[in-house]
Parts: structure tokens; C-alpha cells; sequence
């Protein structure tokens, strides 16, 4: 596989201050380690508990924030030691949907001044009515939405004109954080279904960011699992869903409801709810909830490690 990113030793680490004087009285670790490649024309399916640090994550790929150390490589270059003109040549290769469509949209402009703001950053004049054209019906609606606001919209629609504004550059890749966990089921899977087919007309490459196995396991490629700021394992969708490792990637796929009894006495259930993470477990993030845990686990780290052609699983079961 080819690779459009490549993420080395990523930490993310943000102060806390004790509120009157400014002094720094600890860290909140949101990013630990994290190694992960993106491949070219895939869509990276990211999932993990709330907190589990996936958005994070994905603002540090994009450079909207500088993590604390590590590096990020996009087509074989740094992006974290590129000055302002290079970041602004990468963002337009590189764009962001957001989870709200009700907050991600500018009350105050018309849907056409929307589309267009990108053009004006950007430098670019040459076509853009066509392009925008263009571009709003490749996402299923009318130019007649050009001239309306945003407040004119449903939840789906206005998530329509928020992906149109994201691949209006026509970019080669994006983080798609969330973008239909504020939407009705129903329309859930039209926004997952115009996704899948903009990646197939557009050859684009995605990070989608979810805490719904379900429509994960519909539109990824790949998967890879996030547990306290950590990857704790990666693999193709068939063989995660199929044949996934980890215990915390068993009890993730033992959340989603099901009615026969049999397969709930199988059940890992989690108790406790996720360590804070400016206080992280010793050793494995994870043993303070595992079922399989044994001293080893309190005290070290597992790697992780590759147990399969490209599935990575970070537990000592499989070391």
C-alpha cells in the first residue's frame, strides 16, 4: 500500500493550571505514542470511546493544533515544519468536516458565499460559479439552494452544503469527524452513502472518526481503535470485524445490542468509566478494566505488534 500519511511518536499534551497564579499543576495526555499510516484512497475508520483522544487526533493531522512531539508526514513531508505559505498549500489537499452542521455553517452568509470563501483564501478565480455549481449538485441538491441561508436547511442538508464546502478545493484528503452523530438514523445513511460515493468520483482518502461500529464497519476500509489516547489496534474491516484481539475491541463490538441470550452470556462487559487522562494508568492503559489482566499488565507497556499481515494488536496476549 502506498501511504499519504505517515504518523510517527505523536504525543498531544495539554497543561492544567491551578486558575490563580498560572502555575502548571499537571497535564492532560490526550495523544500517547501514536504510530499510524493512512493509505492512499482508503477510508481509516477511528473509533473509541468519547475521550479516547480520535478528534484530537484529527485536529493534529491537520495541523488546526501543534501536538506537543512527533511527527506527521503527508506525501513524505513534515507538515509540522512547514511555514505558513506550505501549511496553506497543504490545506488545500487537506479538509475537515465537522459533527454539527448546525454550528459549522455561518448564519450570516448565503450558501453561494459560503462555497465561494474558499476561492477567495485560496487565490482562485478562474470558473468558480461553475465549480461551485458543480460541486453542490455532486452532493445531491439544486443551485437554487445558493441563495438561501443556512437556517433555511434540515440537519442532513446543511451537512450536505458542509461537505460541499469541504471538497470544493477538490482535495485528496479529509477528516470526517463524526459528521452524522447529529443526524436522524435515516438520514445517516444518505450522508454515509454520498461519502462512499465521493470518495470513489473524487479518489479521495478519509479519517472517519466514529463511535458507531456499525456505520464503520459500513464505510471503512481499514480500522483503527483508540483507547486513552493510544492505538491499541489496527486492522482491514473484514478481519477486525472478523477476527479482531483486543479485549477492548471485544467489549466495543459487545456494546452494540443484541436479543439473543446465547451470545450475551459472551458478553465483556466494561465496568468503570474511562481512567481521566491527566491521570493515566501504569502500564497498560487498559488493565484497570480488563478481564484478562495480570500483573505484567499493571507495571508495562505492550508494543504493538503485528500479528497478522497488517493487523497490529497493542495486548500481551499476543506477545
Amino acid at each position: 500500500m502506498n501511504e499519504l500519511f505517515e504518523i510517527k511518536n505523536l504525543n498531544m499534551y495539554y497543561p492544567v493550571t491551578d486558575g490563580l497564579i498560572g502555575n502548571i499543576t499537571g497535564y492532560v495526555y490526550a495523544l500517547n505514542n501514536v504510530n499510524l499510516d493512512i493509505y492512499k484512497n482508503e477510508i481509516l475508520g477511528l473509533v473509541g470511546e468519547s475521550g479516547s483522544g480520535k478528534s484530537t487526533l484529527g485536529s493534529c493531522i491537520l495541523k488546526l493544533i501543534t501536538p506537543t512531539s512527533g511527527e506527521i508526514f503527508y506525501e513524505s513531508e513534515n507538515i509540522l515544519k512547514k511555514n505558513k505559505k506550505q501549511l496553506k498549500e497543504f490545506r488545500h489537499d487537506a479538509q475537515l468536516i465537522f459533527q454539527n452542521p448546525y454550528m459549522s455553517l455561518n448564519p450570516r452568509m448565503k450558501i453561494r458565499e459560503i462555497l465561494k470563501e474558499p476561492f477567495i483564501i485560496h487565490g482562485i478565480k478562474d470558473n468558480v460559479d461553475e465549480k461551485i455549481k458543480r460541486i453542490i449538485n455532486l452532493t445531491g441538491m439544486q443551485d437554487e439552494v445558493l441563495d438561501r441561508y443556512p437556517h433555511e436547511f434540515s440537519g442532513g442538508q446543511r451537512q450536505r452544503i458542509a461537505i460541499a464546502r469541504a471538497i470544493i478545493l477538490n482535495p485528496k484528503f479529509i477528516v470526517a469527524d463524526e459528521p452524522v452523530s447529529a443526524l436522524d438514523v435515516s438520514i445517516q445513511a444518505q450522508i454515509v452513502n454520498l461519502l462512499i460515493n465521493l470518495k470513489k468520483h473524487l479518489n479521495l482518502t478519509m479519517l472517519f472518526i466514529s463511535h458507531d461500529l456499525s456505520i464503520i464497519k459500513y464505510i471503512s476500509d481499514r480500522v483503527a481503535v483508540m483507547y486513552l489516547g493510544e492505538i491499541v489496534e489496527t486492522a482491514l474491516k473484514d478481519e477486525f470485524f472478523n477476527n479482531h484481539k483486543h479485549p477492548y475491541s471485544q467489549a466495543l463490538l459487545d456494546a452494540v445490542p443484541v436479543i439473543s441470550q446465547k451470545e450475551k452470556s459472551k458478553k465483556i462487559i466494561l465496568n468503570g468509566d474511562l481512567p481521566s487522562p491527566n491521570n493515566l494508568p501504569k502500564g497498560c492503559k487498559f488493565h484497570t478494566r480488563c478481564p484478562y489482566v495480570n500483573e505484567k499488565c499493571k507495571v508495562s507497556m505492550p508494543n504493538l505488534k503485528e500479528i497478522s499481515p497488517a493487523h497490529f494488536v497493542r495486548c500481551f496476549l499476543y506477545e
